[in-house]
């Protein structure tokens, strides 16, 4: 290698093969530099000198600081040995399976568990809910997060060896209205899916018009609907939908308005925008979905005993383990399993009404129990004497067996907005109605244009 720098053909060649304007660009820059260190005015003199003196010491002297800063930092990490384990919730979990497959001991799962009522819930999880660990590294649980939604995170963290501080925080989605309108050419689930509700707003949806739409046996080709809801987001991202706000259908021509109301007593319900409430004693069916499969008839003919027998109930053909709520407030007079009615529920609604229903799967409650409205009370089975699953219901004024399908109509509706609240009222909802209205007129203008379009 010396050898090569001082051999003289091979500066000469490098000589020769340097481009001469680079050459005459670096003696320039030689020429400014060697200006610029013996001419500089006294200033940059100054701050060359200080420059000078910092960039004198030792390298070392600046790598300690930092150094001594990366070694502290690790020491911190090295001593807290703090561990972070995320597990999630599997089909048949119990809380000591998690707590094994995190490496934690059973004997801090009870010592929290037994720390306050909060910690109760933990016994409790479901499929898909997330917990965090963090172990120190003598594999001692510190604290534990329970991340049951993206909303909203339990946590209990140690305070001292013997105790856990429990805390729950909850995060505010961002809420936008949303607008939806369909016409029914199949059903109220099909378009209204297709319309880009969800099933849980369809529900919601008959449940507001309950008592005044059968959608059972009401609902006709043409109906149609508008809503107004609240979408949610989350960091920019659709999480879920919030509740109606205002809705209008018109079945058969009829068309029924509701608008969301919270009053000063802090109770949430329907209204139409005058006042009056939605809700009445009574709902008209007691499943959401199925088909009348036998009417209210005091002359059928029994499909097993082939007998003329009084029907003094309507049937609701559904699938097997379908909902079935309770049609009114009232308190359970009996529940319980006949060979004629399979597993039956009686709520009795005061002291002139009474309500049966009979051949359920499953009952939800029991003798003694209340219940509100549309309170689920049990499942839609076949025991007893059926030939398929349906529910047997049955509506009783005073002891006598009435249509449960027109009864509800003549029954009052529960109350409506008091006087003194109405203001408070129409200044809450007259705006929503609004805003729906305003939703409607362009979709409406919308739908004319492409009928017109088909015609021609």
């Amino acid at each position: 290698m010396q050898e090569q720098r001082n051999n003289p053909r091979l500066l000469g060649a490098l000589g020769r093969h340097f481009p001469r304007t680079h050459a005459l660009a670096a003696g320039a820059a030689s020429f400014a530099l060697a200006l610029t260190l013996f001419i500089s005015p006294p200033e940059v003199e100054a701050k060359r000198t200080s420059l000078q003196v910092s960039l004198s010491l030792p390298e070392t002297a600046l790598a300690e600081p930092v150094a001594a800063v990366e070694s502290a930092s690790q020491e911190a990490a090295i001593d807290s040995g703090m561990r972070t384990i995320e597990e999630k919730v599997r089909n048949g979990d119990t809380l000591s399976d998690i707590f094994q497959r995190a490496g934690v001991s059973s004997a801090d799962m009870y010592q929290l568990l037994g720390s306050g009522k909060e910690a109760k819930q933990l016994a409790k999880l479901a499929p898909g809910e997330e917990l965090t660990f963090q172990v120190d590294s003598d594999g001692n649980l510190q604290s534990l997060e329970l991340h049951r939604d993206r909303l909203s995170k339990v946590e209990f963290s140690r305070e001292n060896s013997d105790e856990y501080k429990y805390a729950l925080h909850q995060r505010e989605p961002d809420s936008y209205s949303a607008f939806r309108q369909a016409e029914i050419e199949n059903s109220l689930f099909v378009d209204g899916s297709k319309a880009g509700l969800s099933n849980n707003l369809i529900m919601e949806m008959a449940d507001i018009f309950g008592s005044d739409i059968d959608f059972a046996l009401d609902i006709r080709k043409g109906d149609k609907f508008s809503v107004i809801f609240h979408e949610e987001f989350l960091d920019g991202e659709k999480i879920g939908n919030g509740p109606i706000q205002a809705v209008t259908f018109t079945n058969q021509g009829k068309t029924f308005s509701a608008v969301r109301y919270t009053d000063t007593n802090g109770d949430t319900n329907f209204y139409t925008p005058d006042g009056r409430s939605m809700r009445k004693a009574f709902i008209r069916t007691p499943v959401d979905i199925g088909r009348i499969s036998s009417h209210f008839n005091p002359r059928r003919l029994h499909p097993i005993f082939k007998t003329r027998r009084p029907h003094n109930g309507t049937d609701y053909a559904a699938p097997r383990g379908t909902p079935v709520y309770s049609a009114g407030d009232g308190k359970v007079v009996k529940a319980g399993y006949s060979k004629a009615n399979g597993n039956y529920v009686f709520v009795q609604h005061g002291e002139r009404y009474l309500t049966r229903y009979l051949h359920l799967h499953k009952r939800l409650v029991s003798r003694g129990q209340r219940v509100k409205q549309r309170q689920a009370i049990g499942t839609v089975g076949s025991t007893g004497y059926a030939t398929g699953p349906h529910l047997h219901y049955e509506f009783l004024v005073d002891g006598h067996h009435r249509n449960p399908a027109t009864i509800v109509r003549k029954l009052p509706k529960a109350k409506s907005i008091p006087s003194a609240e109405m203001e408070r009222f129409l200044a809450q909802t007259q705006p929503v109605m609004a805003q729906l209205e305003r939703f409607e007129q362009p979709a409406l203008a919308q739908q004319n244009t492409e009928q017109a379009d088909t015609v021609n």
